[in-house]
């Protein structure tokens, strides 16, 4: 992947190597990440002529390369010089170009779709659920003969048939049989409303809108009082303590982070600090140091 450029002393035809990068973020580049995926942000690759006032995205020393900046990893890339009119008289205008996501944008979006990601496993799993148990509710009673036959056949060599279902899996989907349907419905309805709730979410959430940051706080929120208790009652899993740990950091990183509710600056503050990462001031206030020459 092409990162900002040194000259080499070695020679020929003078072309650069490649050298890694001073990191802008302590832990992780989502901009290289995002370049690695996507492709690097070039402006006015097919520019017959470069101004001095778009140094700031190119620069051309007449050695046949003109040196362009990534608008996303700032990254000085060499680009063979385009022959007279192939292309546009000038580079385009700020007005002309569109800044990509970089900055804490680009990190919350990759955040926001990891969240994402979490939301449709949920989505997937509660909607299996829910299908399953309205069908037991529909057709139960056909079900409910094959079902005990077939439990009761390890039995039949053991001290034959007990008509119950044992423990685990098999020990719900007895009492599950043992349920009224009036109450199986209204279990398979609420897990598909859940499941809708969940599916809602995660698209909203992939799509990093400002609602679906809300929604899913106060879903995630008022999960974590029913997993609570059930640690508190002595009920610990490493899968409950997983999922509550998930869903905690979660919410932490809504309310903090996306500033929900108005907690430091609110959405104002959110729209005015998205601003600042996307736009020219940014672009001059992180200015790489200069391509070899």
């Amino acid at each position: 992947m092409p990162v900002p450029l040194r000259r080499d002393d070695t020679v020929h035809d003078r072309r650069p190597r490649y050298d890694s990068a001073p990191l802008r973020h302590a832990f992780f580049w989502y901009e290289l990440l995002e370049c690695a995926r996507r492709g690097h942000r070039l402006e006015g690759t097919d520019a017959a002529q470069v101004r001095g006032e778009d140094a700031l995205l190119v620069r051309d020393y007449g050695d046949g390369l003109r040196w362009h900046r990534c608008l996303r990893c700032d990254a000085w890339l060499p680009v063979v010089r385009p022959a007279a009119h192939s292309g546009r008289e000038l580079p385009p205008g700020r007005e002309e170009t569109e800044i990509p996501l970089r900055g804490k944008p680009l990190r919350d979006r990759y955040v926001l779709r990891l969240i994402a990601l979490d939301r449709l496993v949920h989505f997937l799993v509660l909607a299996v659920l829910s299908i399953a148990v309205l069908v037991l509710a529909h057709e139960r009673r056909y079900l409910r003969g094959p079902f005990y036959r077939t439990m009761d056949l390890p039995q039949n060599g053991v001290g034959g048939p007990t008509g119950r279902a044992g423990q685990g899996l098999l020990g719900e989907l007895g009492k599950a049989f043992a349920t009224r349907s009036s109450t199986l419905w209204a279990v398979g309805l609420v897990l598909g409303a859940y499941a809708v709730l969940e599916g809602v979410e995660a698209v909203g959430l992939w799509l990093t809108k400002r609602w679906a940051e809300y929604l899913t706080f106060v879903a995630t929120t008022v999960l974590l009082v029913p997993e609570i208790y059930e640690l508190a009652q002595g009920r610990v899993t490493p899968t409950k303590v997983l999922t509550l740990i998930i869903n905690a950091a979660i919410s932490v990183y809504l309310l903090i982070a996306k500033r929900l509710f108005g907690l430091r600056g609110g959405g104002k503050a959110e729209a005015a600090e998205r601003a600042s990462h996307i736009s020219w001031e940014a672009l001059q206030r992180v200015l790489p140091g200069p391509p070899p020459r």
